[in-house]
């Protein structure tokens, strides 16, 4: 018995039954964690689901593009929302309302209280980019990809602009999402086959 105890003792005072110590403790906690519970799927994405949201960003992308060609050139006027001209928290409204079927508040005041908020790394084509230039107080428009907005200018009308170009990216306030990440390219119906 005595025995036995030496050879307790003596392993009790090397590191290696620290080490075991320490390895069973985190094996009794590890095991004492609460379970997932059933039916709950890790949420990093499979990668169908990402081609099926690269798919649908570009459907989007490809949509207000088309709509763009059809507003490309129209005056900046404030207060505007028309064809004779339009700003920019206008511009997105009908936009919103004619490719997407989403009434949108008139202002930008408003505008970027919709949706949820985006970091700019994580842009996606539909989201709406928000800015403070000095000339006016909020400038809004929408992401297309690639670095590319499109919004209603002061200087030239409806146009597209690089979000990265100095004055832009110096002037970049917020982004917003309000898009659902759910929506198929097959519910944006063509702009030329409205009624």
């Amino acid at each position: 018995m005595k025995h036995t105890y030496k050879i307790f003792y003596r392993f009790k005072s090397s590191g290696f039954f620290k080490l075991f110590a320490l390895t069973a403790f985190t094996l009794i906690v590890g095991c004492a964690a609460a379970p997932k519970p059933a039916g709950v799927t890790s949420p990093a994405a499979t990668p169908s689901q990402i081609a099926k949201g690269h798919a649908v960003d570009v459907a989007i992308e490809k949509r207000l593009r088309q709509e763009y060609r059809r507003w490309q050139g129209t005056r900046h006027r404030l207060g505007g929302s028309g064809r004779r001209g339009i700003d920019c928290s206008g511009f997105v409204k009908a936009v919103y309302r004619d490719v997407f079927k989403i009434e949108l508040p008139r202002s930008s005041r408003l505008q970027v209280r919709q949706g949820r908020a985006v970091s700019p790394e994580n842009l996606k084509a539909g989201d709406l980019v928000f800015f403070k230039p000095p000339s006016y107080p909020r400038h809004v428009g929408i992401y297309l990809g690639g670095s590319e907005f499109v919004h209603a200018s002061k200087n030239k009308g409806v146009t597209v602009s690089k979000i990265d170009t100095y004055y832009w990216r110096k002037y970049y306030w917020t982004a917003r999402r309000i898009l659902p990440s759910f929506r198929h390219p097959r519910s944006l119906k063509p702009w030329h086959s409205r009624k």
